[in-house]
């Protein structure tokens, strides 16, 4: 091939020769470095050391006064939220026997006191009602048979007497002629059989008038009504009165009924069966169970405030009305028993009776859950130093 150097044709670029492999390299214009700059000056080492020590001293020192003031000044308010809204709840039940004959309420209805539930077939207990009058108008009729009988025993033995009183001067005459001789041993007999008579007659007549005036009380001026028979009479028919009054079951108090399933009419119910409830709105108060460690503090009137889970944010201001005398588990079916080798310590609670005013904006309901803080008024700095 001919390598040799031929001129650049016209419109064609110049070529330029490839340097070889073994021509040295152009030599580059050497850059000059910039110049160091000079490190800033440190501060100095020891003052740098007290601040990181403050710092490691009055941050845990500052963290624990602040804890320190925290606990001194709290335990004032005693908090559980094991607690329930309760209102006084009235079984409603007949105290006589029979069938249903009317109904007067429904499912949660609101009654006022006095108000009709339901009235029991009253027919039984108006019959036993009129028999009751009857034996009475009898026991007063009795008595006044007996003063009658009375005051004929009175007079009969007033008469008797008298015959005796003659036949007593007959005897004396006839034992006075027989003893001159003029009267005969047989008239002097009839005389004394006469006498015995007549005294029989006294002493029976004297037997009628006790046993009239027994009966009578002991006194013939004694009041009808006072007379035993006559007492229990009536109160044989005020028995009868008060069940026929009793077939008109009625509210004891303002409240809802509630739980009237079982009550129709034409139902057959026995003295005390439950077949309806009545919840009471008048009294309306808070069981809150407080653990044992907490009622130390806790004094019958201090303040409390109430807050139910139905109306978040608000609070229902109380007073501590009562403190329970035992723990819930004392009054359980089967009390624990701890005499045993397996005894695990159990805190346990006490309940404490919040006592709150209705409210009818915000009506509460028994049963309500319930989250209760009573104020008792010291802290524990305040019970350190006052004990």
């Amino acid at each position: 091939m001919d390598t040799s150097t031929r001129p650049p044709v016209q419109g064609q670029g110049k070529v330029l020769p490839m340097p070889s492999a073994e021509s040295p390299k152009r030599a580059q214009p050497a850059i000059a470095a910039p110049a160091p700059e000079a490190p800033p000056a440190a501060p100095p080492k020891k003052k740098r050391n007290v601040r990181r020590l403050a710092l490691m001293v009055l941050v845990p020192l500052l963290l624990v006064l602040g804890g320190a003031y925290y606990w001194l000044t709290g335990g004032r308010y005693e908090d559980t939220d094991n607690a329930y809204v309760k209102q006084p709840k009235v079984s409603l039940s007949a105290d006589v026997a029979g069938r249903i004959t009317e109904v007067g309420v429904k499912a949660d209805q609101p009654v006022q006191a006095g108000a009709v539930m339901f009235r029991v077939d009253p027919q039984p207990f108006q019959i036993a009602l009129d028999e009751a009058e009857a034996a009475l108008a009898a026991a007063r009729l009795n008595v006044e048979q007996l003063r009658a009988a009375y005051m004929t025993a009175q007079v009969k033995l007033a008469a008797d007497q008298r015959t005796l009183d003659i036949r007593h001067r007959e005897q004396a005459r006839v034992e006075s002629l027989a003893g001159k001789g003029v009267s005969p041993p047989s008239s002097l007999d009839d005389v004394q059989l006469a006498t015995q008579q007549a005294q029989a007659a006294v002493d029976e007549d004297k037997q009628q008038v006790q046993s009239t005036l027994a009966a009578l009380g002991g006194s013939a001026d004694v009041k009808t009504d006072d007379i035993p028979a006559v007492k229990q009479a009536q109160a044989t028919v005020a028995k009868a009165q008060l069940d026929l009054a009793k077939t008109k079951v009625t509210a004891p108090a303002n409240g809802v009924v509630t739980q009237v399933d079982s009550l129709n009419v034409g139902q057959y119910i026995t003295p005390g069966a439950t077949i309806a409830s009545l919840v009471e709105e008048g009294d309306t108060w808070v069981d809150a169970n407080f653990k044992e460690t907490q009622v130390g503090s806790l004094k019958v009137g201090q303040p409390a405030s109430v807050v139910v889970d139905a109306y978040p944010g608000i609070a229902f201001h109380g007073t501590v009305d009562a403190v329970g005398p035992a723990t819930g588990s004392e009054f359980s079916l089967i009390p624990a028993q701890n005499a045993t080798g397996n005894w695990v310590k159990v805190v346990q609670r006490i309940p404490v009776r919040i006592r709150v005013p209705a409210q009818p904006e915000t009506p509460l309901r028994t049963g309500m859950s319930a989250t209760v803080s009573v104020d008792t008024g010291k802290s524990r700095l305040d019970m350190m130093t006052k004990g």
